[in-house]
């Protein structure tokens, strides 16, 4: 261990694979780092039995031909051999690249070729299948290694495919033949090699390949576990893709340097069943899953009877009223105490509970800003949840709201070691030794992500009187209306979507004279409110164009108008008759809006918003998950707020 510049973050200073043999070494024999379920069964694997099968894989891997700096691609979700696969290319000194297995093949090929990757390791026939139907243009890749097979018997004799079971059995017999080998080969790597790359979310543009070292993931890993102090043995959800920074934060950097439990779900369906059965104490993921949550919370509630809905609403504004005590930092009155405490006790704890959140010691939200509204929710009804922030070339999330003086509105402070500043453009700058060390194969972007030493967030934002950063939203995206007033969509996205109806929104007004907003309705909330309603429908497109559902929609978005200053209002919107898609390139994997080219490519119903019409026929089309294309024609309405 050492300790680093500012004398405040103590990290150890090898590779991440040298990191979890101290651990196996250092910790219980007994003591679970890995649980995943499978088939309603839950799977344990110890420090040691983690510690085995990265150095199987890695001698897997070195008798498959991979060498020293060369490129390992990752198709995987969150699964243990997604951990077995990164860091036993990572214990011989190669680099990982984790991409998404909702991509498309054309997207994952392009990836592959772009790094020239060398081995492939695959989840499943589907994601085995991608790679197969560009086998022509990635001839630099070795061997496809499928970790599932289920259904990949008829691929038995491709001498391009080998399963991860027969990876294990390869690298098995060479550490029978050179015992030492495994550990020779760890002992040659450095803290400062490259560990694995991630590619940036891509909303203005193709994505780029973020270079993360081994210090920088070990650096951002001991911020966090000093920082909310992890202990030993707790436990976490690992519930965001691989390919996104924030799982690799703490599977590779948080979980390693605290000894935390990893805990893998069975499926995405089955996450709160698992939480109630594991009780996990820290739980990190994307705002939209708390936003999906809220509202499934919210409608449920609604649906509920008259009693459950009475007792519910008096807890949700007792626990409102004593959160906005705090924030203030006072200490609520004795009768609040007392009704915050009874309200608890009949609501709160049932309600988390029931929802698998009960055991949290600290629940946060990272990527695309989430509304304050969500965060005021949940912690009014008990739950710890804090807003972060952070980017992959950050090392992943380096701000924090400290436990005792959270703020909706704000993303809190800096990490221990973590500095941040403001340019003359209120742009956030940070510096720390999590920062990235480039872009692959890009130095002229690389050398324009600094300034100074600093790095550059390309996010503005300014600081309030207690040092908490607020961020406005993305530097280019802060735009003005005709009469020269600025704004952040993002700030008002974020508001529009806290309705259990609003999976989406779009807001656009740069030079015009009012805003105007695409919204895509939650499909499964607004089909169960048209359900109970005997309002009839067969699609999306068919449910979004229902006179009930757009005056439902319209009530949603005049509530919150009234929340915004008269310059931010919405004028006017439009209900997609499809949902944004990441497939059709206007989403990111991340589930980030590409604003740019959502305009370009529904600019003829923008302008329609500007002019006087009413309707427009639009003929659309979707791309589905096999590649195919096919077109929508309907008609959409342009509905007036004000």
């Amino acid at each position: 261990m050492e300790v680093n510049n500012d004398n405040t973050v103590p990290y150890f200073t090898g590779t991440i694979p040298q990191l979890l043999a101290f651990q196996a070494a250092s910790l219980s024999k007994e003591q679970t780092a890995i649980r995943e379920k499978a088939y309603g069964v839950w799977e344990t694997y110890t420090w040691d039995d983690y510690l085995d099968y990265v150095k199987k894989v890695a001698l897997g891997l070195i008798s498959l031909g991979l060498k020293r700096g060369e490129i390992v691609g990752i198709i995987m979700d969150n699964h243990a051999e997604w951990l077995f696969a990164e860091l036993g290319t990572q214990a011989i000194g190669a680099i990982s690249l984790n991409l998404f297995t909702s991509a498309v093949a054309e997207e994952l090929a392009g990836a592959l070729n772009r790094v020239r990757a060398d081995i492939v390791f695959v989840e499943n026939q589907e994601q085995a299948d991608k790679v197969l139907a560009f086998r022509d243009k990635l001839e630099h890749v070795k061997k496809v290694i499928y970790v599932d097979p289920t259904a990949m018997h008829s691929y038995s004799d491709d001498p391009w495919l080998i399963s991860f079971r027969d990876l294990l059995v390869i690298g098995e017999k060479l550490d029978s033949e050179r015992p030492q080998f495994f550990n020779e080969e760890l002992r040659k790597g450095n803290a400062e090699d490259t560990a694995l790359m991630i590619q940036t979310s891509g909303t203005t543009g193709v994505p780029k390949m973020a270079m993360l070292s081994h210090r920088n993931l070990i650096s951002i890993g001991e911020k966090w576990r000093i920082a909310v102090d992890i202990k030993p043995g707790e436990n976490w959800l690992s519930m965001s893709p691989p390919a996104w920074i924030v799982d690799q934060m703490w599977g590779l950097g948080t979980a390693l340097c605290s000894g935390m439990t990893m805990n893998f779900p069975e499926m995405p369906e089955t996450v709160v069943e698992d939480f109630r059965e594991i009780g996990p104490s820290r739980i990190i993921t994307a705002s939209r899953f708390w936003e999906d949550m809220a509202s499934k919370i919210r409608v449920k509630m609604a649906d509920s009877g008259f009693i459950k809905r009475y007792f519910f609403k008096r807890a949700e504004q007792i626990g409102r009223k004593v959160e906005h005590i705090r924030v203030q930092k006072k200490d609520p009155p004795a009768v609040w105490k007392f009704l915050y405490w009874l309200a608890s006790i009949c609501v709160y704890r049932p309600l988390l509970d029931r929802i698998g959140c009960a055991n949290f010691r600290g629940a946060y939200t990272g990527g695309h800003p989430i509304s304050p509204d969500v965060i005021t929710f949940f912690r009014a009804i008990g739950m710890n949840l804090k807003q972060c922030y952070g980017l992959t070339e950050g090392g992943g999330i380096f701000q924090l709201q400290p436990d005792d003086e959270v703020k909706p509105e704000t993303v809190g402070k800096p990490l221990p070691g973590v500095e941040i500043k403001l340019d003359e453009n209120q742009e956030v700058l940070v510096k720390s030794d999590a920062v990235f060390q480039g872009y692959y194969q890009n130095p002229q972007a690389t050398e324009a992500a600094f300034a100074d030493g600093w790095l550059r967030t390309g996010d503005a934002g300014y600081l309030d009187q207690d040092g908490h950063l607020l961020i406005i939203g993305r530097k280019e995206e802060v735009i003005r209306t005709k009469s020269g007033e600025a704004f952040s969509p993002d700030f008002i996205e974020t508001r529009l979507k806290f309705s259990p109806f609003i999976k989406e929104a779009v807001v656009f007004g740069e030079g015009r004279e009012f805003l105007t907003a695409l919204i895509n309705i939650d499909f499964g909330n607004t089909g169960n409110w048209a359900e109970k309603r005997m309002i009839p429908y067969t699609t999306y497109t068919d449910l979004s164009q229902q006179k009930p559902v757009e005056e439902l929609i319209l009530s949603e978005v005049r509530t919150v108008n009234l929340q915004l200053p008269e310059a931010m209002k919405i004028h006017k919107f439009i209900l997609l008759y499809k949902l944004l898609d990441a497939d059709d390139e206007e989403l990111t994997r991340t589930g980030k809006v590409r604003r740019r080219y959502v305009y370009e490519l529904y600019l003829r119903l923008i302008e329609g918003m500007y002019s006087q019409q009413r309707e427009i026929n639009v003929k659309g089309k979707v791309r589905y998950r096999d590649g195919q294309t096919g077109e929508i024609d309907t008609t959409v309405r342009v509905i007036d707020v004000i």
